[in-house]
């Protein structure tokens, strides 16, 4: 028998990435991974779309709520537990689906990821203060020049990736991209078939603006202000996209409506993003629509189907 089959289920947010990987994991005796950078962290809830319990309980889910809220987990952290929760599933002979927008995460579990240089608060705690002293544009205009590459790929109003590329940038005194390149691990072991959702742009950005809608109706407000005087500053996820825009309303900065209005706009500027990396990302074949339509099921099912052998086919659908 070949190697067993997994299914990377890619696309930007509120494409239906959730709906495609139950719909699959029923079919064929899937097991879902999932791959998010906030959607690992416990507690944090309503802003980032977790699959509901009724959801859960159609299949299992693996690598949610797994990291206090004041905790990191590192690109390669995941890409070390993923691996290790991908051959539990095969060992159990289902199907493992990853499923996720994370681009950096996907890319650490599939290509590896190279040693890089330890991290250096002092370091970081100084183009902290050049973000205060002078500005983002400034802090990314010094990456562009350290790492072209790098900042092409990060915006500049994401401070942490920002510092992290130049920590390592100046620590490997070499480009960071150069240091990733160096040194890989990539998954072994597996047949992998990536599916991409290509969903239409302004029916996507219409469904993102309802999200959002959706996420302040359901009290993303309360759980911010909650989790933030538990926490404080220390739970990382309150400056993802969504819970950013509900601190600035906490603060007193803007207010509901604005705030509102902010949250949408950053999910469609980062829904952006993920479209601009993934069509980077090889292999990958394209689903044009979303992933809760009949029709788009239908041709990842046909896709998966085609990737299994005629004995693995026999063996893992379920009637």
């Amino acid at each position: 028998m070949g190697e067993p089959l997994l299914v990377v289920l890619t696309g930007p947010t509120a494409s239906g990435k959730t709906a495609l990987s139950l719909t699959l994991a029923e079919r064929f005796g899937g097991e879902i991974v999932n791959c998010d950078s906030v959607a690992v962290y416990r507690e944090f809830e309503i802003g980032t779309a977790k699959p509901s319990a009724d959801e859960r309980a159609r299949a299992p889910h693996h690598l949610l709520d797994i990291v206090e809220p004041a905790e990191q987990m590192t690109a390669g952290e995941y890409a070390r537990r993923a691996r290790e929760v991908l051959r539990e599933i095969t060992s159990r002979k289902r199907m493992p689906i990853i499923a996720g927008g994370t681009g950096l995460y996907l890319r650490a579990l599939l290509d590896g990821l190279a040693e890089g240089p330890q991290r250096s608060e002092p370091l970081r705690d100084r183009l902290r203060a050049m973000v205060q002293k002078r500005s983002v544009d400034w802090l990314h205009r010094l990456l562009r020049r350290l790492d072209r590459a790098a900042a092409e790929r990060i915006h500049p109003n994401d401070v942490p990736k920002v510092i992290r590329a130049l920590e390592v940038s100046i620590m490997a005194r070499q480009p960071m991209t150069t240091v990733w390149e160096r040194g890989r691990e990539p998954l072994r072991g597996f047949q992998i078939l990536r599916l991409g959702l290509d969903p239409d742009r302004n029916v996507l950005y219409t469904r993102i603006n309802r999200r959002a809608e959706a996420m302040f109706a359901a009290g993303i407000i309360e759980e911010t202000a909650r989790l933030f005087e538990q926490y404080g500053e220390t739970a990382r996820p309150l400056q993802a996209t969504g819970y950013k825009q509900v601190m600035q309303l906490l603060r007193g900065e803007t207010d509901r409506k604005t705030a509102l209005w902010a949250a949408a706009q950053a999910h469609r500027n980062y829904a952006k993003r993920q479209i601009t990396w993934f069509r980077r990302e090889p292999g990958v074949h394209w689903l044009k629509g979303f992933g809760d339509d009949p029709e788009v099921q239908a041709k990842a099912i046909a896709m998966v189907e085609k990737a299994f052998t005629a004995e693995e086919f026999s063996n893992r659908v379920i009637e």
